[in-house]
């Protein structure tokens, strides 16, 4: 890799050994993957928060570092809600380790919202060819294929030090050459809302880590293809994929065909919702929407399903806490209904999600995370599905 001279002299140390450090991180990644250079990035999106999936380790590991960060970066969910963390379910110990990391990465001058949706975040903008370290998968998703932005999928210690340096190894999805499709995804039938996270689970396993291009029947909103992505990201490794003629680069850009076409079927999208229905009702049951955290429009949908309902069974509507504080009102008729609006965290992250045996989701990322990492059964709805498990004691 070329190194300009101030590179140089952080690599021998002469601005500190954190710097040194990170940038012995980047010049790993870049030698493995081919890159010739590091590139400036506009942010970065730092996994790697909660308690629960870096342990002690990685407390020490971010406590030992200093320095401030020298590009905007935010983090992804921790793993509790960090004000409400005893409603959760959260132990005192869980919580002080917790908030320990928290304070660990604001010495290091990182923006301490824990969101998986920092696009949403006023101040915190990607734009289209923007370079960036972001490592959350579905917010890399998000940022590579519906905003035309250019990530790979970091490491929490990569994202870091990218943010650190300022800077991160030009390879892969930086480069206009690995950003063409190599697979296409015909889709036989319309979709709307949480279809599409049906869809991004099938799709997910069948593409593996390519770039698929989608010819779909209708043209999905942004929360739609938000759900598509995260979806493909857990199910499969996918971290870009277009839609003719949606999604920025597939519009600006006429594809070659790939030689390889999936074709996805209505049978197999009805399979999603029907595989997991061996999963009974049973009392110790949770429903939780919001992964990735959910935007104003879907809390507002979320909202008006629960007005003037009374829930029967636990629920989490997981959120940024920016998105929550910016529309109490919608808070506060989920709440109402005996819900609670989580915040800072996700149920694929929290311990808390452990203290049930059953969790019904609307995410196919959450299908795909939550039996493997949280240890439970999962199964798959709509929002209005989820609500409706939920129950409603007002009703005779």
């Amino acid at each position: 890799m070329h190194l300009t001279k101030e590179e140089e002299k952080t690599l021998n140390g002469e601005y500190g050994e954190t710097l040194q450090k990170a940038i012995e991180i980047l010049m790993a990644l870049g030698n493995i993957f081919g890159a010739d250079s590091l590139i400036p990035i506009k942010s970065a999106q730092i996994a790697g928060v909660s308690y629960k999936t870096i342990g002690d380790a990685g407390l020490e590991w971010i406590s030992d570092l200093s320095g401030k960060v020298k590009v905007p970066a935010i983090l992804n969910p921790a793993g509790m809600d960090l004000k409400r963390w005893q409603d959760m379910g959260v132990s005192p110990k869980f919580a002080k380790k917790q908030h320990e990391i928290i304070k660990a990465y604001e010495k290091l001058g990182v923006d301490t919202k824990c969101t998986c949706t920092p696009y949403y975040l006023e101040g915190f903008t990607a734009r289209y060819g923007d370079h960036l370290a972001w490592s959350e998968s579905s917010a890399v998703s998000y940022a590579n294929s519906v905003i035309g932005a250019r990530t790979n999928r970091e490491g929490g210690p990569s994202a870091l030090s990218a943010a650190l340096i300022g800077k991160t190894a030009n390879y892969g999805y930086h480069l206009d050459e690995n950003r063409k499709p190599t697979v296409s995804v015909t889709v036989e039938c319309e979709l709307s809302g949480s279809n599409y996270g049906a869809l991004g689970y099938l799709a997910g396993m069948s593409v593996g880590n390519r770039v698929p291009l989608f010819f779909l029947k209708n043209e999905p909103c942004g929360d739609e293809l938000k759900a598509l992505g995260a979806a493909m990201a857990a199910s499969g490794a996918v971290a870009l994929y277009h839609v003719d003629n949606v999604t920025p680069e597939a519009r600006k850009t006429v594809f070659e065909p790939p030689d390889e076409n999936i074709v996805i079927e209505e049978s197999q999208i009805k399979e999603v919702y029907e595989n997991r229905k061996d999963a009974m009702s049973c009392e110790n049951e949770i429903i939780a929407l919001g992964c990735p955290h959910c935007s104003s429009d879907e809390l507002a949908h979320i909202a008006r399903l629960l007005k003037g309902k009374t829930i029967e069974k636990e629920m989490w509507v997981c959120t940024s806490r920016e998105v929550a504080s910016s529309y109490p009102h919608l808070v506060s008729t989920i709440e109402k209904s005996g819900a609670m609006v989580v915040c800072d965290t996700c149920m694929v992250v929290s311990p808390a999600s452990e203290n049930y045996k059953l969790m019904m989701v609307d995410s196919g990322k959450a299908l795909t995370y939550v039996p493997s990492m949280c240890r439970l059964e999962a199964k798959f709805g709509s929002i209005e599905d989820c609500i409706k498990e939920a129950g409603d004691s007002n009703k005779d």
